[in-house]
């Protein structure tokens, strides 16, 4: 079997980079290991409205679980600063339904042109004096090699492709950050609940934070994100999030409706993204935020520039690295600034205490900012309390 491209992973970014890649001209398989595209679902799911219109993705009410004003974020003492959804960041607007999300995306690449396959794993890669030809996959009691022009790995965090073609993806523990969500019903609503999604920082989460994302009226996905090296046995991340849940008074008659953890990247832009017949994408080529942990967003950009680096080589024939860098080029022009100082800035906003963010959270509150973003903020805090932005100054 042979195709131009094989996407390997059936999320947001393998789904546009197959979307865009069949309509500029490109033959196109995308496999799914799992059974089902977008299931089980391992996300805040929350995400700017900015990403649809730059990904050209039409707005379906049927994967919209709720549309919020803002953010809300509230320091350890209770200072809350609230944003406008337009100005807070990549991962506030609308909180979706990742299952549906996911699959209407897989439909978009569908009727593009591409095939998909589900239930099928990719084993390893083929090669040809050093260049990627292909991948070989198990679909379900069959095995078989697939030739290809270039194997795209869009298959998440635990990537394998990655590592298949030599591509360093490893991490280092303080840059992984470890996490834990639950879905909760029954939650008694307030002034800004459910019109808000809420991020809670300092001691109650270390090196990281908690999320309340809100579902519907009463429900949210509620969650913890803390750094891997703070972690001193698996079960500790549990304590955190419900210690906090039995002291928030709106969470007393809550009630899971699901559970899922899991891990994400928050490292700097890693060096190389394609080699030779293979290219990464979305949560496989480290495009998470460091600091949120959102990656929907930029997965889909990342997605649309390969896929029309694809279509463009499927027009021309032209199937070379160089073709294949003009991707590395593209997303690092809108991406790679953005990653390395965030991860910059998480790296000192670890070592803040609760006192810390309390003036700082507190001085937002005050003066406000135009748009939630570390180098508006810095200069914000600089004018009221210098001493404070003292270890961030590389960052202004």
């Amino acid at each position: 079997m042979e195709y131009d491209v094989v996407v390997v992973g059936a999320g947001p970014a393998g789904s546009l980079t197959a979307r865009y890649a069949a309509e500029g001209g490109a033959t196109v398989l995308m496999i799914e290991k799992r059974q089902e595209i977008g299931s089980p679902v391992r996300c805040g799911e929350g995400i700017a409205r900015h990403f649809l219109e730059e990904c050209n993705i039409p707005y379906d009410r049927r994967w919209v679980a709720i549309e919020v004003k803002g953010a809300k974020v509230i320091s350890p003492g209770g200072k809350v600063f609230k944003i406008d959804e337009r100005h807070a960041g990549n991962e506030v607007g609308i909180v979706v339904e990742r299952d549906m999300f996911d699959k209407t995306l897989a439909k978009h690449a569908a009727k593009a042109g591409a095939e998909i396959w589900v239930k099928t794993t990719a084993f390893g890669l083929l090669k040809e004096n050093g260049k990627v030809t292909g991948v070989r996959v198990g679909r379900l009691s069959e095995n078989m090699d697939i030739k290809a022009k270039v194997i795209v790995g869009a298959d998440g965090y635990e990537s394998q492709v990655g590592r298949w073609a030599g591509i360093k993806t490893i991490l280092k523990a303080e840059d992984v950050t470890a996490t834990l969500q639950y879905r909760l019903t029954n939650i008694q609503p307030d002034e800004d609940f459910p019109n808000y999604c809420e991020f809670l920082l300092g001691s109650i989460a270390p090196g990281g934070y908690i999320w309340v994302f809100p579902k519907d009226e009463c429900t949210a996905n509620v969650g913890i994100g803390l750094s891997l090296d703070r972690l001193k046995e698996p079960n500790e991340i549990r304590g955190y999030l419900d210690r906090w849940i039995a002291k928030e008074p709106r969470m007393k008659k809550a009630q899971m409706l699901d559970m899922v953890t899991g891990a994400v990247s928050t490292c700097a832009p890693i060096d190389e993204t394609v080699r030779d017949g293979v290219a990464l994408v979305g949560d496989a080529a480290r495009l998470v935020d460091p600091i949120t942990g959102g990656g929907i967003g930029n997965g889909c950009r990342a997605g649309k520039i390969l896929g029309e680096v694809l279509g463009e080589a499927a027009r021309t024939g032209d199937w070379s690295l160089n073709q294949l860098m003009k991707y590395e080029r593209g997303w690092r022009a809108i991406l790679e600034e953005g990653l390395y100082r965030n991860w910059m800035a998480k790296n000192k906003l670890v070592t803040l205490t609760d006192e810390e963010f309390d003036l700082i959270i507190g001085t937002l509150a005050e003066v406000g900012v135009e748009k939630l973003s570390i180098h508006r903020i810095l200069k914000v805090i600089k004018e009221r309390h210098p001493q404070l932005v003292e270890k961030f100054l590389d960052l202004i």
